[in-house]
Order: C-alpha cells, then structure tokens, then sequence
C-alpha cells in the first residue's frame, strides 16, 4: 500500500498505542509500558501512514512456543482502507511457528476465526470498590518471594516469562500482596492504577480463601474508586467470588488460539494478569 509501513514501534513510542486503547475504552495501567515492552522489546509494531501513526499491534513472544497478540487498534478516522490487516499480518508473522493466543471483544470473534483461531472460553471483567481493611494473614510481596511467584506462575501460563513478571511487579504505582500457606506461598495478587481507577492482575490462589483475603486486601490497597477484576468463567470459585460481592460484570472477551488450548490451571486464575498481554 503506498506510503505505508509497518514496522517496529520503540519504547518511547509505546505510550502512544497505550493511549489508543485508553480512548477505545480499554483502561490500560498508567505504566503498562514499562513490563510491556520488557516482555519482548521486538514485539510491538505500529503502521504508519504518510510517516504518520494510523494503529498498533502487539506480538509478544514467551518463552520458545508461545506467543500472544493485543493491543490492536486503527485509530478513529483511519477505518476502512485495510491499515489493520497490514498490522495483523506483521504480528503473525513474528509469531510464526508458535501457539498463539490473544483476547477478543466478542465483535470480533468471527474474524479472528478466519485466522485461525478457536474460542477457548470467556473471561469476564468485574467492577468492585476499593476501600475496607487489608486481612490479617496478607502480607506485602517481597523479592524473597520471587521464586514462588515465578513456580506459581508457571502452573497458570503456558511459557516462563521472569523478566514480565519482575517488572510487573514493581510498576510505579503498583501494590503487590501475598498470602502464605502451609506449604509456602499460597497466592499472590497485583494492584495498579489505571485511567479509570484500578485493576488487579494477576490474582492467582491456591484455594478460594486465599483468593478472598488477597480480594479483600487489594480492594483496601485502592482505598476509593472502581477496582476492576478479569476472572476467566471456567473458575467457577472466581465466579462465586464475584456473585458473593455482588460485583458489577462490565466487559467480555474471549480467550482464543490458533491451535489446541494450552494445559493451564485455570481454576487457579482468579484475576486475568493482563487482557493485553495475557
């Protein structure tokens, strides 16, 4: 197409695409840059019309096997003259060889499916409150505990991704709680600001007690305003956690593949880490 490429988007350039999906309504972390693009620095790209930026994709690559694609948006005005399918298949082509995942509005379902891509489930966002007490028995996340967070981790995604999560947790802004068990770490959970008050992801527990606590404490930790929860629908106890507290369902996605779904415990995922990138 004339007078435009697609090509790698650098790291000062990332908040402009972070800015594109706050203004789709898509409430990104204020300083989701920053874990984003250390998850894989060759993995964002932006089309660029006339040596002006028309959208953005992200491909991020985990590990040897797996890779997941977000944050692609056209920006308003810029619709309709194929721009999105120039992006699409930059992203896939980074991701070639690899399972690849991503999280769809519901809207876009069929196109992804033309691609290849199955629905694996739903996932549903929440909207709580902040405020209330921190539980006794949760605790503040420490780097001692960064070998657990990382094992835990590991049960919930398909691939190893140490470098994300220690930028993850320590996003400015970003308050990250634990609760021990009899047997170490039992679950973990992360709090950050976004647009639009906050969100919590990832909340992995062990058992639906942990989870609750972790809930508990993260919503203290916001102390006012909407807390906004991701839980995939196959975690029926994440599910009646969020009808016991009578929390408000406000956005729905569907987590889709290319491939087989991968073996995950996701009735440990009690809180999606990130819709962007998974």
């Amino acid at each position: 197409m004339k007078g435009l490429i697609v090509r790698a988007m650098t790291r000062e350039e990332l908040p402009w695409a972070l800015d594109l999906a706050a203004s789709e309504g898509w409430n990104p972390g204020l300083a989701d840059a920053g874990p984003f693009f250390v998850a894989d620095p060759e993995g964002f790209f932006v089309a660029e019309k006339d040596g002006q930026p028309v959208g953005s994709i992200s491909a991020v690559r985990y590990g040897a096997g797996f890779g997941f694609i977000g944050l692609y948006i056209v920006a308003p005005g810029q619709r309709g003259h194929g721009f999105g399918h120039h992006l699409w298949s930059r992203a896939l082509h980074h991701l070639e060889g690899r399972l690849t995942g991503l999280d769809a509005v519901l809207a876009q379902q069929e196109n992804y499916g033309r691609s290849g891509f199955r629905t694996a489930y739903k996932s549903l966002r929440f909207q709580a409150q902040g405020g209330g007490q921190r539980p006794q028995g949760v605790r503040v996340l420490t780097d001692a505990d960064f070998g657990a967070v990382l094992a835990l981790d590991r049960e919930t995604f398909p691939e190893e991704r140490s470098a994300f999560l220690k930028a993850w947790l320590t996003v400015p802004g970003a308050t990250a709680l634990a609760v021990d068990g009899t047997k170490g770490l039992a679950g973990f959970g992360v709090l950050r600001p976004c647009g639009q008050g906050h969100k919590i992801g990832p909340l992995f527990a062990r058992d639906t007690g942990t989870a609750e606590a972790l809930f508990a404490g993260l919503c203290a930790a916001a102390e006012k305003g909407p807390v906004f929860l991701d839980v995939p629908t196959p975690n029926t106890a994440g599910m009646a956690l969020a009808e016991k507290h009578r929390l408000k369902p406000v956005f729905e996605t569907a987590r889709m593949y290319d491939g087989h779904a991968p073996h995950v415990r996701l009735d440990l995922v009690f809180g999606v880490t990130t819709f962007e990138l998974g």
